[in-house]
């Protein structure tokens, strides 16, 4: 039996296990500032903070729903790593693999306009390090039912990408993977990235990634376009900001999902947190249409809020949903 066989979807079948991250979870160094400087300028920030990134966002948006979550990706020694491992041990996040000893956790400085909008520069550390000792011990943590999501971000590192591109052609058929293939989507090698989308189960991505993937710019075609590639067996989520997002489910046809109108002040850690979200009700069971839905809606919420790491909580989530029958169905299936 493949890897596809049995994936979550109209079903809703409960998966029983845990999201583990092959990812990679950094301090985030986030600046609010009015507009980007022009190039050779300078712009006064009207807050910083320093905060936990990275692939923490889908972990923490994940766990706040009740799903177990592990952060299964390299992590360094120093200030930065010591911050990383603190925020997963307040959010209750396994970590399997032990500290990298000769660098620090990597940082990534992060701009957010007065759109909303956020662009990144980002210094690699020991997370961009991954060794096969590091995908060996992954293999020998893993679980029955476990959610394996991928980031793209790693898939593009010189030294991750071969290792987990391997990695996964050795996941252990009980395991159901996800990919979300990153701002850096057009800079994965073809050897690297082929093999990972010949195991999907599901890949999330926004417009932007979309276009890189496809070549397509309107959502619906690039959504369609990402399917016929993966074949049948893959599903697609096409992530569409306020417009919500688009759907294929495996073996079928582009489905608009409404988004949520809200007034939007940081869009940083949004698609994580509708990624982590989606996995979070697909883990507890819910049905494909009820996910995507929650998922929507939880990205909804993390906009509304200020910083990366602002997935809602079980009861956040029902309070925005109140009175709505989504409602009463994710009550039922997270145990409110």
């Amino acid at each position: 039996m493949s890897g596809h066989d049995g994936v979550p979807g109209a079903s809703g079948v409960a998966t029983g296990g845990r999201l583990v991250l092959l990812g990679n979870a950094i301090v985030d160094l986030v600046m609010r500032v009015p507009a980007l400087p022009e190039r050779g300028g300078d712009i006064v920030s009207q807050d910083t903070t320093l905060t936990t990134g990275g692939g923490f966002n889908v972990l923490t948006a994940a766990r706040r729903l009740g799903l177990p979550a592990v952060y299964a990706g390299a992590h360094g020694t120093g200030p930065f790593g010591d911050r990383v491992r603190a925020d997963l041990a307040r959010e209750g996040i396994e970590v399997p693999l032990d500290p990298v000893t000769e660098e620090d956790t990597g940082f990534c400085v992060a701009f957010v306009d007065g759109g909303g909008e956020r662009t990144f520069a980002t210094s690699l550390g020991a997370e961009a390090r991954l060794t096969e000792a590091h995908a060996t011990a992954v293999l020998a943590a893993l679980r029955p039912g476990d959610l394996v999501q991928i980031s793209g971000y790693g898939l593009a590192y010189p030294v991750n990408g071969p290792v987990l591109a391997s990695l996964v052609t050795r996941l252990p058929e009980h395991t159901r993977v996800f990919l979300d293939p990153g701002p850096l989507a057009d800079q994965i090698p073809e050897e690297v990235l082929e093999p990972v989308l010949a195991r999907c189960d599901w890949v999330s991505c926004n417009q932007r990634e979309g276009r890189l993937l496809t070549g397509r710019d309107d959502a619906r075609e690039a959504a369609a376009a990402l399917a016929a590639r993966l074949g049948p067996r893959t599903g697609v989520l096409l992530r569409a900001d306020a417009d919500g997002c688009w759907l294929v489910p495996p073996g079928g046809e582009p489905a608009h999902i409404p988004g949520r109108r809200v007034t939007a002040v940081d869009s940083n850690g949004a698609g994580d947190a509708h990624t982590g979200a989606f996995l979070a009700l697909l883990g507890h069971g819910l049905d494909l249409s009820s996910a995507v839905r929650g998922a929507n809606a939880a990205a909804a919420f993390a906009v509304t809020r200020h910083g990366p790491a602002t997935g809602p909580t079980v009861g956040e989530l029902l309070d925005l949903l109140d009175g709505e029958p989504l409602a009463e169905r994710l009550s039922s299936a997270l145990g409110r």
